[in-house]
């Protein structure tokens, strides 16, 4: 099959280009790049997520175009919820209940065939090259004393991966998804509320004016659903943050070292 036959990609990241794949459904075609192994995983862990039963894209055969390998899912119709609360300001406070409800319900879901999230977190921890030796040490030791768990957790769940459709919301982007504690999950989501730079220089202004107001109101409902451990989230913040360094974002890296060293009580 050649590129003029698929048609142009209606959507591009770092490491995939999204295709119209026949009736209902896309190709997501890796780049050259890519290890067949990063490809594989994505699509174990789509099927195992898809059996767990939460609103999600069904997921096909991994196949092969020009030489480059992809895989097939159903293609999701709609708007993401931030694009929905850039359209609709006043459902701000609505979509932020329902981003809630979402999680709580994904962390009501046992899911005992995925990576492990301590495991994953302590892997990424040691591998920053840019972090400090006393905060790394610090960062895994404060690792060590927090629960385990088994619940299903996204490990990138934010407004931009919950897709509004005619059947109600879809989650999305389920390559870093993993069984842990629910409340590492959350304290990564407020990160990325906190230091997330949406693209679009609209989606960017309107998240910087909302994000505070919407944090709060997803964090309230979320406890209000799942009371138990609250007290337990603020000792996740310094070790999400540590493991974001890993991304190697560009603008982050002193703001999330000074986090982790407040949270951790270092000093510089």
């Amino acid at each position: 099959m050649s590129n003029n036959t698929l048609g142009k990609p209606f959507a591009l990241g770092r490491t995939a280009e999204m295709y119209a794949w026949g009736n209902g459904h896309v190709l997501k075609l890796f780049r050259d790049w890519c290890p067949p192994t990063w490809i594989e995983h994505e699509a174990r862990i789509a099927r195992v997520v898809q059996t767990i039963g939460l609103p999600v894209p069904a997921v096909g055969d991994l196949i092969q175009v020009n030489g480059r390998r992809g895989i097939i899912y159903e293609r999701v119709r709609g708007r993401s919820m931030l694009q929905t609360i850039l359209f609709q300001p006043w459902a701000m406070t609505r979509m932020a209940r329902q981003l809630a409800e979402l999680h709580a319900a994904m962390h009501n879901l046992a899911a005992p065939d995925l990576p492990s999230q301590r495991q994953q977190l302590r892997s990424r921890i040691e591998r920053v090259p840019t972090l400090p030796a006393d905060v790394r040490s610090a960062v895994l030791a404060a690792l060590d004393q927090l629960p385990d768990g088994d619940r299903l957790c996204h490990n990138d769940f934010h407004p931009d991966n919950v897709m509004m459709t005619a059947r109600g919301p879809i989650i999305i982007d389920w390559t870093d998804a993993m069984r842990g504690n629910p409340l590492a999950d959350v304290a990564r989501t407020l990160l990325l509320f906190e230091v997330g730079t949406p693209p679009q220089p609209l989606l960017r202004m309107l998240i910087d004016l909302v994000r505070r107001q919407f944090r709060n109101v997803y964090l309230e409902h979320y406890f209000r659903l799942r009371p138990e451990g609250r007290d337990q989230l603020a000792a996740w913040r310094p070790i999400i943050a540590a493991a974001r360094l890993i991304e190697d974002i560009p603008g982050e890296r002193e703001r999330l070292i000074a986090q982790v060293r407040t949270c951790l009580s270092l000093h510089s």
